[in-house]
């Protein structure tokens, strides 16, 4: 695919300070590609702008965190217009999934370079709102409820660690009734995650091995309790990536919840409420550039 044109989104408060115009303007002078840009405001949401888009350029490139690339991501979905992620934030958790340079320099080399491809991504629906990441419910959601935004500045992800360790303490067990690919659970835990991507955003680990952004599939995550030795073996089986009996794992193409009550939660950077939940995974819902031989 021959890129004639590229339009960058920005997120101006995003986790970097850098001069990403500069770096933009250095990496396509010469290049003969055509680029316009466009800044996130408050009057007007980066979704908005994205939607605005299809179909009007060669690729839409956004630079920001997670929460800017997935709002994105939503608003291109089941279109025919391309994704192209320039990591700005903390986490970057789709970047490092796909093996996208975390450098702002490198990652804009990959627009301009010949060794990329457009590959298809899976994406979720929630209550029929799309999603890239993940839906979570319990401590999960909570520490990044609860994280507070100055310690995030100062801290980083640490400060969802330091979140962590006070939501464990307070957690108690939700009740869940499932219906996953028609098939009834009866189930209570701590935390329960429908994610389509296994990275969480921390050097290479992943939640559990064998998750798949490729795969036309779910993945369906208990924590049953937060004892101590519960703990202890997620942190491992996180660490040495292997199963481990603290996590009860499915992979499914759509997931029904029903909750005792109403429970707020976390649907990629949005947060949400809800006492039912629909879940369903769209295949290759999103074209999104990488660089070749990533994955």
């Amino acid at each position: 695919m021959k890129i004639k044109h590229i339009c960058f989104i920005i997120n101006p408060a995003s986790g970097k300070q850098e001069a990403i115009l500069l770096f933009i303007n250095q990496a396509l002078d010469g290049m003969g590609i055509e680029w316009d840009v466009y800044l996130t405001k408050k009057d007007k949401s980066i979704a908005e702008i994205a939607r605005e888009l299809i179909g009007k350029t060669d690729l839409v490139a956004v630079y920001g965190g997670d929460g800017c690339v997935t709002e994105v991501a939503a608003a291109l979905h089941g279109s025919e217009t391309p994704l192209a992620i320039i990591p700005g934030g903390t986490a970057n958790v789709m970047a490092r999934e796909l093996g996208i340079p975390l450098d702002t320099q490198a990652a804009l080399a990959v627009l301009t370079g010949k060794d990329y491809e457009m590959r298809s991504i899976d994406m979720g629906l929630f209550n029929d709102q799309p999603f890239l990441l993940r839906v979570n419910i319990g401590i999960m959601a909570d520490m990044v409820l609860q994280a507070d935004r100055d310690l995030k500045n100062s801290v980083g992800q640490l400060a969802y660690g330091i979140t962590a360790l006070k939501t464990l303490a307070l957690a108690e067990p939700a009740s869940y009734r499932l219906e996953i690919d028609g098939k009834a659970f009866q189930e209570s835990g701590v935390s329960l995650t429908v994610t389509n991507s296994g990275h969480i955003g921390i050097g290479d680990f992943a939640l559990q091995p064998g998750i798949s952004i490729t795969d036309g599939l779910l993945d369906v995550i208990l924590m049953k309790d937060a004892s101590l030795l519960s703990v202890l073996k997620v942190a491992s089986s996180t660490l040495l990536q292997n199963k481990t009996e603290a996590l009860v794992h499915w992979q499914c193409k759509r997931i029904v919840i029903n909750m005792d009550q109403t429970h707020s939660l976390i649907c990629d950077d949005r947060k949400e409420t809800a006492r039912q939940i629909t879940i369903s995974v769209v295949p290759a819902s999103i074209r999104i550039m990488v660089p070749k031989l990533s994955l």
